[in-house]
């Protein structure tokens, strides 16, 4: 094969890569898959089915109806800023029966259920209990959300696990629906704005 035609098709190969990545997917990593995605009102999903546990960050409000094969049909509502587990599920369609679109933060999880460990002094929900609440937890994660009103500064804490970080609302380190991967830390913190700012905080363990 000649140089020009392994270019050309090199080139083919990275242009079915490029094709074939779904820009829903904001972050990819060993331990969790994370989409941002966004629902239509009365648009239907067609059938399907998750095969891993999920945690959910519905950045607007609304609801979702979900119907079996067998025509058994359940609706799910939703405030913004809520966080849900959703377990693995079955085959089903899916549809925003509301009447706004929906955006929905979907952390799919790869990592396995590990066993309980104790929590250190430094653990952010111990440490600083007024910014940080336990919204729950179980082997695959532990869910935190996080609030600062204007100007406030935190206490030391130590995030010891990989987490995702869901912004809810404009901060000083990312946009509302952004969301991002840290690394273990301790450190303190501060909201630098003239308003409050909320987000989720997704341990990986």
């Amino acid at each position: 094969m000649h140089a020009l035609e392994m270019l050309l098709s090199l080139a083919a190969i990275i242009a079915i890569g490029l094709r074939a990545e779904d820009p829903n997917v904001k972050i990819d990593s060993p331990q969790a898959r994370v989409l941002l995605v966004t629902e239509e009102p009365h648009h239907r999903n067609g059938l399907h089915q998750h095969t891993v546990n999920r945690v959910m960050v519905y950045l607007d409000g609304g609801e979702m109806t979900f119907t079996t094969p067998s025509g058994k049909a359940e609706t799910l509502q939703f405030k913004a800023g809520d966080v849900k587990w959703s377990p693995t599920e079955g085959p089903h369609t899916s549809e925003n029966s509301g009447a706004r679109p929906l955006r929905i933060v979907e952390i799919e999880l790869k990592n396995q259920p590990q066993p309980a460990v104790p929590l250190s002094d430094l653990d952010p929900a111990r440490a600083d209990p007024k910014h940080y609440h336990l919204e729950f937890e179980n082997g695959q994660v532990r869910v935190l959300r996080v609030r600062f009103g204007p100007n406030e500064m935190g206490v030391l804490h130590e995030h010891k696990l990989n987490h995702i970080v869901v912004y809810l609302t404009d901060q000083a380190r990312g946009k509302a629906g952004e969301v991002r991967l840290d690394e273990p830390m301790k450190h303190t913190e501060q909201n630098p704005l003239d308003h409050p700012v909320e987000r989720i905080a997704i341990d990986l363990k």
